[in-house]
């Protein structure tokens, strides 16, 4: 009798350690990135966050994008946005859906729209978490042009959706001349893509046929600079000029202050990022699904004026073979500041797979700095020891703050403070605008 005892725990234990060992190669654990490579989560599946952006939060950073289901339909809508966290950046636990389409038909965000490149941000001021995304009504393919708002109490949700719309309407640009004003409203008697027509868009003949319904907003992203205020960068104009427009203070709307850059330059996929002062953007051409070269910029304030840079693509992804003519297959979505990492700045592209939406894939890659310009240098495989880590000697006490990390220094700030994008006030607090709370 003993003997089927002691037999049936045996087998128990061994049941249990196979049972875990299945749960291990499941999960594999990842010490590395590995651009354009299939990226599994927690339970072994190919994470489904398509389009991204992050944001840093009590020493864990989550991560949100389109979710997408197989085939050519799965490039709409028909579950939400995905939410992923991680403390490593490496290995990412599945979070869930963090805003779910609608059943309702008359919703905004019914189940078939779409719903691309979602970004939160936090409101330390309000304690909440607010989404933007493009949003492009069910049935009428990419015309609405529209932006929409969501808000959570809880990072990971549910967020509720508010509302959408086009931006900034009956405003005109900071930027805009009263000629500009007093332009032409109509392209009828004008042959698209002559140069009378492009001259015509760089003057604003999009801006003033669109100022009473508001301004078109598709490809988009958010930034919330170190003073709190929070800015919505999105492909306007039929995505032929970007805006850069202002958030109220609870980020919520717009409070009507935007300016226009680049007029009639055909940009989309904006991600934008600060390093020592100055305002960097990588941005793409427009070519649909398909790849184009990767373009770059550079501004002393976020309203410009913006000066073009170079191509930052270097190298050749052996994958496919694509190089800086074709941003390694991929198109910009995000610039992550990396916390505890000096000049630690990582360039998010996604592989489109339009045919079969959810094989999507991501290139994380590290930037370079020389000087005012930045490069993005291809890797087959790398890890975040690729960054500096920030002088020891300024040692301190790392908290979560509202907008992200907090240090109180014991021992002086040394060479520290002019690191990266950390600020410092009266109290010895620095600062880094990545997002978090102290509760």
């Amino acid at each position: 009798m003993k003997t089927h005892i002691y037999l049936m725990i045996i087998l128990m234990v061994l049941s249990q350690s196979l049972s875990a060992q299945i749960d291990m190669k499941k999960a594999i654990v990842r010490d590395r990135f590995i651009p354009g490579e299939i990226w599994l989560d927690n339970n072994g599946i190919h994470i489904n966050a398509h389009g991204g952006g992050l944001l840093f939060y009590k020493d864990t950073y989550y991560w949100f994008g389109e979710h997408k289901t197989t085939g050519r339909a799965g490039n709409r809508a028909n579950v939400g946005v995905h939410c992923y966290s991680s403390v490593d950046l490496y290995n990412w636990k599945d979070e869930g859906i963090a805003l779910a389409v609608s059943e309702n038909i008359n919703s905004d965000i019914t189940k078939g729209c779409v719903i691309e490149r979602p970004k939160v941000i936090y409101n330390r001021k309000t304690g909440k978490y607010v989404m933007w995304f493009h949003l492009e009504l069910k049935g009428q393919g990419y015309n609405t042009a529209r932006t929409g708002v969501a808000v959570s109490d809880k990072i990971t949700g549910p967020y509720f959706f508010l509302r959408s719309l086009r931006p900034n309407a009956n405003t005109w640009p900071e930027n805009f001349t009263e000629e500009q004003k007093n332009g032409p409203n109509s392209e009828e008697k004008m042959t698209p893509w002559t140069e009378p027509w492009l001259k015509a868009v760089r003057e604003g003949l999009f801006v003033r046929r669109d100022f009473n319904r508001g301004q078109m907003s598709r490809d988009m992203t958010l930034y919330v600079d170190e003073d709190d205020k929070a800015y919505h960068i999105h492909a306007s104009e039929e995505n032929l000029t970007l805006h850069i427009s202002q958030l109220s203070d609870d980020y919520l709307s717009f409070n009507g202050r935007y300016t226009r850059i680049f007029p009639g330059g055909h940009n989309e996929a904006p991600a934008i990022f600060k390093r020592k002062g100055k305002y960097y953007l990588i941005t793409s051409g427009c070519s649909g699904w398909n790849p184009n070269p990767a373009r770059s910029a550079v501004a002393d304030s976020i309203w410009g004026p913006w000066k073009s840079l170079q191509n930052p693509c270097v190298g050749v992804n052996p994958q496919n073979n694509l190089g800086l003519e074709k941003t390694f297959g991929g198109q910009s979505t995000f610039v992550l500041p990396v916390p505890g990492k000096s000049d630690g700045f990582i360039a998010m592209f996604d592989m489109w797979r339009p045919n079969n939406a959810i094989d999507g894939r991501y290139i994380w890659l590290p930037l370079e700095f020389t000087d005012d310009e930045f490069k993005v240098p291809w890797h087959d495989e790398w890890d975040l020891s690729i960054f500096k880590k920030f002088p020891r000697r300024c040692q301190g006490i790392i908290q979560s703050n509202l907008r992200g990390f907090r240090f109180r220094w014991s021992l002086q700030l040394g060479d520290f403070a002019t690191a990266m994008m950390p600020t410092f006030d009266d109290s010895d607090y620095c600062t880094c605008p990545f997002a978090g709370t102290d509760d």
